[in-house]
């Protein structure tokens, strides 16, 4: 059976193509594509720009840390103890490491006082350290022979201001003085003494060892020992006789 075919449906039919294609045409010439479809990845400028500013100033801060939050490294000193007669090392053994008999921590950038041979004979004075900052903030050691074990803790304390005057000011003056008894792990005692004063602040520990009485002393003014007692606790506590 035949088919016919209307030349108007023809006609219609070519029509809509054609007004299909120009419309496709017309649109496609209006409306230019103006985004790429591959996106480009650009950096985050401002993200970038602070992570660097932060890393920057992180390296700054760790190479630039101020000295009051670096940490103290210390010296050790080996005091040998000699009687006045071997002062400066005559008839005694020159390496003083080796024959030490006691040793405390120097922090840095102290300086060494030298004690006259009239001083390390009348009051028994062997070594001291100053603060060449704060010239007041010291420590030292003084020595007694001829003792073979401590009396009583308040005894101690008094016998020791009878040759040094600067202790005897200190504790008639003081708001407290404390003590106590420790001892090390070989069960040697040690006197430790605490004086606050208005003018300053001590630390002192005393034992015996050798047949000697030694004192150690730690010194500074009430201002100073506020701000510099965790190092001024640290060369305290440092000390101990050795040998």
């Amino acid at each position: 059976m035949a088919t016919i075919f209307s030349p108007s449906a023809l006609l219609t039919t070519a029509t809509t193509v054609a007004a299909a294609s120009s419309s496709s045409s017309s649109t496609s010439s209006l409306h230019l594509p103006i985004r790429s479809t591959t996106k480009l990845q650009l950096p985050n400028l401002t993200t970038t720009a602070l992570t660097a500013t932060a890393l920057a100033a992180a390296t700054i801060i760790a190479t630039t840390i101020p000295p009051a939050l670096s940490a103290e490294s210390y010296a050790t000193y080996y005091g040998t103890a000699a009687s006045a007669a071997n002062y400066g090392g005559y008839g005694g053994n020159s390496d003083k490491k080796t024959s030490a008999e006691y040793i405390y921590d120097i922090p840095q950038g102290w300086k060494e006082r030298l004690v006259s041979k009239v001083e390390k004979g009348t009051n028994g004075t062997d070594s001291e350290f100053y603060n060449p900052k704060k010239r007041t903030e010291k420590e030292y050691l003084t020595f007694l022979g001829g003792l073979r074990q401590l009396a009583p803790k308040e005894a101690v304390l008094n016998n020791l201001a009878l040759s040094d005057v600067n202790l005897q000011d200190l504790i008639a003056g003081a708001d407290s003085v404390s003590s106590e008894e420790t001892k090390d792990d070989k069960g040697q005692v040690y006197y430790v003494y605490e004086i606050d004063s208005p003018s300053a602040h001590s630390l002192i520990s005393v034992t015996c060892a050798r047949n000697k009485l030694y004192a150690h002393f730690v010194m500074a003014p009430a201002a100073e020992w506020k701000k510099d007692q965790e190092t001024l606790k640290h060369i305290h506590e440092s000390f101990k006789t050795v040998g």
